[in-house]
């Protein structure tokens, strides 16, 4: 019985640590770039856009096209920042221990 309750009580010190983490990723900011930073999407530790910047050549009319590409590219940088982030923190809370195949901590 020792064991279980000592399990119940890493549990719940795990839990806590991980609802500070996510405290601490919401307030985390990455900021991914594309066409040499003409384009920067910053977002935060759990995806959410914050900001976008926009080189002002870009916004032409002829330039649409490259425009939403270059945002697509900026986006996808700064979450896979985000998410290297993540797991380098998740890594550090688990202390290196693998999650089962299809678990993602802490979404």
């Amino acid at each position: 019985m020792k064991n279980l309750a000592s399990m119940m009580k890493q549990a719940q010190q795990m839990q806590a640590r991980m609802t500070e983490m996510q405290a601490e990723l919401e307030r985390h900011e990455m900021t991914g770039q594309s066409g040499g930073g003409m384009v920067t999407v910053t977002l935060n530790g759990k995806g959410e856009m914050r900001a976008i910047k926009i080189d002002p050549t870009l916004a032409t009319p002829e330039d649409v096209e490259v425009l939403e590409d270059l945002i697509v590219a900026a986006t996808n940088d700064a979450k896979a920042k985000v998410e290297a982030h993540m797991a380098e923190q998740m890594q550090k809370l688990t202390g290196g221990m693998k999650l089962p195949e299809g678990m993602k901590l802490p979404f």
